[in-house]
Order: C-alpha cells, then structure tokens, then sequence
C-alpha cells in the first residue's frame, strides 16, 4: 500500500505485525507463498554485547581515525558470512563444529597408536597419553621434558569438503597463545629464574576482567594529532511519517532521520533510520565504495545500537533496535542474527520468540511459525471490519456505512484482506482512501 501519511505508532504496529517501508510504499510479505520468507528480526540493544569480529571493526576504525594506517586487503561489509568463533555460537556451525571435534579425536588416536608402536619396538614401558595432550604437544614441538620432539606420519585424512584439514596443527586460541609469548618473554628477560628487587612482591587484587560496553569501544578517545576526524550528525528527511515532538520524547522527536558520516569534511555514508515510539528501525544505508575497507555497514549498525541505547535513557520504552527483514534462506542475508541477543516475529501470532528457539525450525522449513502453542492466535487481529475508517469523497465514514453505498461485491474482499492484514488497531485508526 502506499502511504501518503502515517503517525509513527501507527507505523510501530504495522512493524510488528510483519510491515516494512521503502520510501512511501509500505508492504507486507505474503510469507506462506514466497521463495524466500522475510521474517522481522529485532535486536535487544541494552543486553547487546559485540562479538568478536564485530570489536575488530571499531578497533579498525579507531586504529584509522588515530594514525590513519589501516590494511585495505580485506574487507569485512556486510553482507558477509561470521568468523568461526561467532558462526559456532550462532546458527549454522554446529554441525562443522561436531566435525572437527570428531577429526581431533581421529587425530589423536592416530598419535597414540603410532607412539606407542614406537614405544613398543624400543622396549619402552607403554605410557598412557590423553589425546588432546598429544595434539596440543605436537604443536609446541615437545613431548614432555627431556625428550627430543617426535614427528608422527598421521595417514587418515578427511574427505574433501569434510571435517578439519589434519595436515595442519589444530587451532589454538588467541589467550592461550599469548600467555605462551608472554612466559618466553619473561624467560628471556629473567633466564635465572630470580626474583627482582631482592624479594618478589605482590601487587593488590585486581578485579576480574571486565569486557568493554559498546560505548567505551566507539567513543575511545583519540590522540590530539589523531590523522582523521569522524563526525556524525542527523536531520529529518521525506518520509511518510509525521514528525512529533512531544515532551516526554527523545530530544530529536520521533520520525524519519538521515544520520551523516563525516570524515575529515566529507560526506562517506549516509545511514536512514526511523525513530518510533519503541524502536530505532534500521531502512537503509548507503556509502562511498572508496572507504568500503572500514566496513561501514558493520559500523554503522553498532552506531545504531548505541544510538537506541542513548535514547533509552530519555525515552525508556524505546529499547529495540530493528534490522528490517531476517531471510535465513538465504546464506548471505544471515548477517543481521549475528546482532545478539534478538528476536525473530511469528509470522501467525506476531509475537516475538528468542532468535536461537527459531534456527532449528528454520533448518528444516523456510516457512515456520515461531509459537509453539497451538492454541495461541492473533490477538491483535480484525475482528469488526465494519468499524475500519475509510476516507471517501472528502469524508471519513465507518466501512460498515460505506460498504452499504457500494454496488461493487468484489471489492468487500479486498477491504477485508487489508483489515486482517493490518490489524484491529491500525484499521480503526489509519484511513483507507477510496475514490
């Protein structure tokens, strides 16, 4: 439908019953028919936490605003498949997962079995070794103390295309590597082992570890010879909806917004968003393909977040940050449920349902609905279309009085469609125009 005029919680309502604008056309997916269902994901932006990839890309980004040197090999846009250490805790991986840890145990049996043959023909006593010591000792090159480093011929190798390459060592993780680099260092600076300044001192408990919010990570402060200068700013831009301002609002009011990406004095992106009462809703974004090593779509979503929070603590029903359509379908359209933790909306019930409740159903079907109670429905659904309004020849009339006035049948069942589609609520609240 094409929307001349549309407030923003009228627009919040046809959000959550599965609506999404583009410009002033506003559409539903008939979601039991296409090829690629389009399901409305939300993310709850105050229990959001960054992943791993996603901390890389402000880091980038604060590593380029501050000495302006950044590798361009590589860029990291959406849209775009996660890294292993997100895709495991996401929603396809865990089945590769089980493959390699299934080949490592492959693996280690091998190592074993070939030790101990080993063993064997030298007339050693057989040790017992756990396999995953065996794998993490050939790595390091060593197999215990005093023993010269052993290479062992590991002759099974996966099917191509399947489980973990074992001609290489297994993956160790980035802590374990660097507390390794920080023991040598010491080792080197102190071979004797002593302790300096006569006797070893101990310093006072320091606190766990705490990760960084989103805000510490965006808002780092940079040098004052920083290279680069990002600055960001906002205005209302043509949109069917109605700007409002009420007191008890956010300070930019509610409606549509381009946010501006400045760097240095030049306009590199451009992000379309509208501010509703519950949500900051995500349209579009577009950028200078010159600066696409930034992975600016990457960035700008974590700005959007941000955003939404620091418009919580004005407006504290506003708490969602929604990222248009999820297609799961399709490999590539996957990106936006990286965004945890976030909700995927029923497409019978409308209501919104954990993200990782939904992925295996997914798996399975393209169409799914998300509720699994079968005795739940749509509460917000049309249950009197003779009270929808519709606006005929300068007046606004009941549809119950103007079906009445009408001789055309046919067109009973398309007001009755648009009633169910939009629900109750809106239809008695929007005007559907007739000429």
């Amino acid at each position: 439908m094409w929307a001349h005029s549309m407030t923003v919680q009228d627009y919040q309502d046809l959000v959550d019953r599965g609506w999404r604008r583009s410009g002033k056309y506003v559409y539903k997916p008939v979601m039991n028919q296409t090829c690629c269902p389009q399901y409305t994901i939300r993310c709850r932006s105050l229990q959001f936490q960054p992943s791993k990839s996603q901390k890389k890309v402000l880091k980038k980004m604060l590593k380029f605003l501050a000495k302006g040197e950044v590798s361009k090999g590589h860029c990291e846009d959406e849209p775009m498949e996660p890294p292993l250490e997100d895709a495991v805790a996401g929603d396809v991986a865990f089945i590769s997962k089980l493959d390699v840890q299934c080949d490592l145990k492959k693996l280690g049996d091998s190592l074993k079995e070939s030790l101990e043959r080993e063993d064997k023909e030298k007339g050693k006593p057989v040790k017992k070794e756990d396999p995953k010591e065996l794998i993490q000792a050939q790595e390091r090159g060593e197999w215990g103390s005093g023993e010269p480093s052993r290479s062992v011929e590991v002759r099974s190798a996966p099917q191509p295309g399947k489980g973990a390459d074992l001609s290489k060592p297994p993956c160790r993780k980035a802590k374990e590597i660097r507390k390794e680099r920080k023991r040598l260092k010491l080792m080197q600076q102190n071979p004797a082992g002593e302790p300096t300044g006569g006797q070893a001192q101990r310093g006072p408990k320091t606190e766990p570890h705490q990760p960084r919010s989103l805000e510490d990570l965006i808002f780092e402060s940079l040098p004052e010879n920083a290279s680069h200068k990002l600055e960001f700013t906002g205005f209302l831009c043509t949109s069917p909806l109605e700007p409002e301002n009420p007191p008890n609002g956010p300070d930019c009011g509610y409606g549509s917004f381009h946010q501006q990406y400045w760097l240095d004095g030049k306009i590199i992106a451009v992000g379309v968003i509208d501010i509703l009462p519950h949500c900051v809703s995500s349209v579009y974004l577009y950028y200078d393909p010159d600066y696409s090593f930034l992975s600016l779509g990457v960035y700008s979503a974590l700005r959007e977040i941000a955003f939404t929070r620091q418009l919580h603590e004005k407006v504290p029903q506003l708490s969602y940050y929604y990222m248009g359509f999820y297609i799961h379908s399709c490999p590539k359209m996957r990106y936006k449920g990286h965004y945890r933790p976030s909700d995927l909306l029923c497409p019978e019930t409308y209501v919104w349902v954990p993200i990782e409740q939904c992925l295996p159903s997914l798996e399975n079907s393209k169409y799914c609905r998300f509720n699994q109670d079968p005795e739940a429905a749509d509460e917000g659904c049309s249950k009197d279309p003779d009270r929808l309004r519709v606006f005929h020849k300068k007046a606004i009339v009941p549809y119950g009085v103007y079906r009445r006035q009408q001789r055309d049948p046919s067109e009973d069942a398309a007001v009755r469609q648009y009633a169910s589609l939009v629900g109750q609520a809106c239809a008695e609240r929007m005007l559907l125009f007739r000429s």
